[in-house]
Parts: structure tokens; sequence; C-alpha cells
């Protein structure tokens, strides 16, 4: 081989090579504008799980600020229901065969009857703990009492207990019993 074969057989080569230059910068445009369209599509898809997101979280939010906006109106209100119940218990049993009290009596009754069904209207309960087994979701143990009954067993309640739906609004404050021995 010459000087001049090798010469000729370069410039044939940059002759291939500057023809198929335009084909493949073509060609590798097309793949790189291929690539770019698929990521912003995948993060089309990301922007629009993230705005489907944030609306259900938004939506569940004002959902529970509805259902709960209650809550600390709620907690004070239960104070005067207790009071009420406390002052309809200390009227003695003569004092309630009084035609003088009758009236008072039956006031005070209606009132607390009328409580309880706003309470039930908005979702307020009251929680059971008589006989039921100690719940610290629930119940706050105040006290241990001797009792036959079964070791954590509530036997008496000082304080009722409510929910607000399915969340707790005040717990019941209970004695439970104790364990022989």
């Amino acid at each position: 081989m010459t000087d001049e074969t090798n010469v000729n057989e370069t410039d044939d080569l940059r002759e291939e090579t500057a023809e198929a230059a335009p084909e493949l910068q073509e060609h590798d445009r097309a793949l790189r504008l291929e690539q770019e369209l698929a990521e912003a599509k995948q993060q089309a898809l990301y922007a629009q799980a993230e705005v489907q997101n944030v609306r259900r979280r938004a939506e569940k939010e004002a959902a529970d600020a509805r259902a709960y906006a209650a809550t600390a109106f709620a907690r004070d209100i239960l104070s005067v229901a207790d009071n009420l119940q406390r002052g309809l218990q200390a009227i003695p049993a003569e004092l309630r065969d009084d035609e003088r009290m009758k009236g008072l009596v039956t006031g005070l009754e209606a009132t607390g009857r009328e409580l309880e069904s706003v309470f039930q209207r908005h979702g307020i309960t009251k929680i059971t703990a008589m006989g039921e087994q100690l719940d610290p979701n629930r119940h706050q143990a105040m006290l241990e009492v001797p009792s036959d009954q079964p070791a954590g067993t509530i036997v008496t309640e000082m304080q009722a207990g409510y929910m607000i739906r399915d969340r707790l609004l005040r717990p019941a404050l209970v004695g439970v019993a104790k364990a022989a021995g």
C-alpha cells in the first residue's frame, strides 16, 4: 500500500462519515427528544398524583374540621352536664315528693334530657364504664378498690367519660377492682 492509497481511503471514509453525519445527528436528536418527552410525561404523572394527594388530604382535613370543630366547646359543656347531674342527685327523696319542688325537679330533669339529646345530635356519646375491663384509651383509673370482681374490672365511676364520634373527648374517671392478696 502506498501513501496515496491510504490518503484516498481516508478521504473516502471522511466523505462517508460526512454524508452519514446528518443522519446520525438527526437520529441522536430524535432519541434525545424521545427521552425528554418520556421524562416530561413522567413528571406530569407525578405532578398529577401529587395534586390528587393534596386534594384528598385537604378534603379529609376539612371533613375532620367539620366533624370535630365543636370539641373544645363540648369539653366545656361537659362540666355543665356534670353539675346538673350532681344537682339532681343531691335533691333528697322527700323534697322530690314535695309539691312545691316538683316543678323545679321536673324542669331540671327535662334540661338534663335536652342536654343529652343535643349531645347525641352532635355525635357526643357517654362511655360505658361500670362492669367493663379498664381500657386506658377510654378510662382513667383513679383508685383501686377491694372487690369480689376480677382485677381490672371497673367497680365505681367518679366522673362519666365521653367520646365525640370516634375520638376521646374526656376519659371516665373510675375505680377498679384490686387483685386479691
